[in-house]
């Protein structure tokens, strides 16, 4: 054990900083200049990542909105995997589930949806 005080240094030249009152003061560099446009970037890509989640998000809420409809609606067979059906109100406000297009007849058609092999209905845009 040493008897020096804890402000004494064996080799104070080797020190990266100045090891008396003597020496020169030690100074931060200012990095803002460097921090600022990496921070404004790393943001972006939180900012887009997010926006990318968003419209994730929407999109599997209106796909579980419409396969929550269809399955909800009136239909008396068995969907056929890859055939498109159609959706329509009923006269008496009901909602029912057909093979006839829309062009067919005159019904108010809610929106046509193909059966997918994963069970879900996928809305065709008209």
């Amino acid at each position: 054990m040493s008897n020096k005080p804890d402000n004494v240094s064996d080799n104070p030249g080797l020190l990266p900083y100045g090891s008396n009152v003597g020496a020169p003061a030690i100074q931060v560099l200012n990095i803002e200049h460097w921090k600022e446009p990496r921070v404004l970037n790393v943001n972006k890509q939180f900012e887009d990542r997010f926006e990318q989640l968003k419209k994730e998000y929407q999109k599997l809420i209106d796909e579980y909105k419409w396969n929550d409809l269809v399955y909800k609606s009136k239909f008396s067979f068995e969907p056929v995997i890859g055939k498109i059906y159609h959706l329509y109100y009923a006269n008496d406000g009901k909602i029912f589930l057909s093979l006839i297009s829309p062009n067919e007849w005159k019904r108010e058609h809610i929106g046509s949806f193909k059966y997918n092999h994963d069970n879900k209905w996928e809305k065709i845009e008209d």
